[in-house]
């Protein structure tokens, strides 16, 4: 079973803050959805990117049987359904809402408009899917050779990384509420399993839980643990 991966929150923000305010600005649409409520489902027509101006997105892969596999978190300033503006394919993966969210809508046609008028976006298009690109050979490698818990320690970490805040003495606390299920998908296995490993290492004070926040007090061992 694949083991996805969170990619960095930086990897979703590659725009330069005045030029996403430009492409994400009076021409853009806003919209706003409930927790759970679905973006778009793999298979969509792409008509358009959004940015997250509030809230937290999750994307995934959804397998005949249902199951959920995560493949990023994406929070403020990350962008999602870019790939479509490109090709004009349709959606590659499903997008929903973690937590209420307020995004903003920009359609594939003012894209393309603002692209060429602005061809350094693409710059930072390549630099966004290059990447993606070396996150999934991760995922492959993880997905072959990391045991349960070097899986889930991997979650972790990325969640750190998009959305951790250093609180001193080698403890990051992730600034996002995230369920075991979610780390579940993340991580590729049955959510049994990571409620096993998590209260392991809360009982061995590997992890913490402050108020439904994670929070992994000893990174250093956690990256033993995430080690192809």
């Amino acid at each position: 079973m694949p083991a996805p991966t969170v990619p960095h929150a930086n990897l979703f923000s590659v725009f330069p803050e005045d030029l996403a305010k430009r492409l994400f600005g009076q021409a853009a649409q806003t919209k706003k959805l409930a927790a759970d409520e679905v973006l778009f489902l793999a298979g969509d027509p792409g008509d358009g990117c959004y940015r997250v101006e509030q809230g937290l997105l999750k994307i995934s892969m959804i397998a005949p049987t249902g199951a959920e596999r995560i493949l990023a978190i994406v929070g403020p300033g990350g962008i999602v359904g870019e790939l479509s503006t490109i090709d004009g394919l349709p959606r590659s993966a499903s997008v929903s809402a973690v937590h209420d969210s307020e995004l903003t809508f920009v359609s594939r046609a003012a894209f393309q408009t603002f692209a060429g008028a602005h061809p350094e976006v693409y710059r930072h298009l390549v630099t966004l899917l290059a990447a993606r690109l070396r996150d999934t050979d991760g995922v492959v490698a993880a997905g072959r050779f990391l045991p349960l818990k070097g899986r889930v320690a991997r979650a972790l970490l990325d969640l750190s990384e998009a959305f951790g805040q250093d609180v001193g003495q080698g403890r990051i606390l992730i600034r996002q509420k995230v369920s075991q299920s979610d780390v579940a998908a993340m991580a590729g296995i049955a959510r049994e399993n990571v409620s096993r490993i998590l209260n392991d290492w809360i009982r061995d004070k590997l992890i913490t839980r402050l108020s439904g926040y994670y929070c992994p007090e000893d990174k250093a061992k956690l990256k033993r643990e995430s080690a192809l």
